[in-house]
């Protein structure tokens, strides 16, 4: 069952993604690349790959920390990419999608907005997911928008993405921060014109037809508010699919749209954040 801010099933309607024992074997040898897919759904191979960052402390301006993790790409300088975890927390899956857009050419970070394990259990992600205090939120984003702009390796360029609860926060890192572009993965848009008059970056969305929370109705009101402010700068797509359709571990998600919605991810940062001034 999914809430407006997350999701919590684990049940697959269809067979996931999966490597053979000898896909796994190379895998973790460093001897072949895998599908983002294939690695996601494995327990083993995405710990393989999301182990590969290293931790790194953000500090705000009103001196809290906020450990996150880092995967710097083969060649820099190099754009960057905040992503912002699912309400589960910052686990496996996200570090290895941060690894995935190292290997892309982007130095990113996977930030951690709750500083507690992750959670494995519904219950316990809507726990920490409510535990988030909006203010700070936003404080620990804003100073990982300037680590990036101002990191040693960075071409100055700075991107965000984030699923589900981190879709939402992807959205107010856009609004609270000068960021270049930012995606959104089915998380709560729900904002008036008056909130939305901060945003400078283009926004790509992706969203689900199924999704009952995310649905057509919050994302055309969030349009129109963006309209009403004199936004232009925004491509949304929709899916036939449910929410969380991007997640191979999750029961609904759906292997071609998630590729789809990965490929424009991929050519939307290109466009906006590799592209020569």
């Amino acid at each position: 069952m999914c809430t407006l801010d997350g999701c919590g099933s684990n049940d697959h309607l269809g067979p996931p993604p999966k490597a053979t024992d000898e896909q796994r074997r190379l895998f973790l040898k460093g001897a072949v690349a895998l599908p983002l897919a294939v690695i996601l759904a494995d327990p083993v191979l995405a710990h393989a790959q999301g182990s590969m960052l290293d931790k790194v402390t953000i500090t705000t301006p009103e001196g809290v920390d906020m450990v996150a993790e880092i995967a710097m790409p083969a060649t820099l300088p190099a754009p960057t990419v905040i992503l912002i975890h699912e309400w589960w927390g910052l686990n496996d899956q996200i570090r290895a999608v941060a690894a995935e857009y190292a290997k892309q050419g982007y130095i990113a970070l996977a930030v951690d907005l709750y500083g507690e394990p992750p959670a494995t259990t519904s219950e316990g992600a809507r726990a920490l997911m409510s535990s988030v205090d909006p203010v700070v939120a936003t404080r620990k984003l804003q100073s990982s928008v300037e680590f990036l702009k101002n990191h040693k390796d960075s071409t100055g360029k700075v991107g965000s993405v984030g699923w589900c609860f981190g879709g939402g926060w992807s959205l107010n890192t856009a609004l609270a921060t000068d960021v270049d572009a930012a995606v959104i993965y089915y998380g709560n848009v729900d904002k008036t014109p008056e909130q939305v008059a901060t945003l400078t970056a283009p926004l790509m969305g992706h969203f689900g037809t199924l999704d009952k929370n995310i649905n057509m109705e919050m994302v055309e009101g969030f349009e129109e508010s963006l309209k009403t402010a004199g936004k232009s700068l925004y491509k949304f797509y929709w899916y036939d699919a449910d929410h969380a359709f991007a997640n191979p571990t999750g029961g609904r998600y759906d292997a071609e749209d998630a590729k789809l919605a990965w490929d424009r991810t991929m050519a939307f940062f290109k466009y906006h954040l590799k592209k020569p001034a």
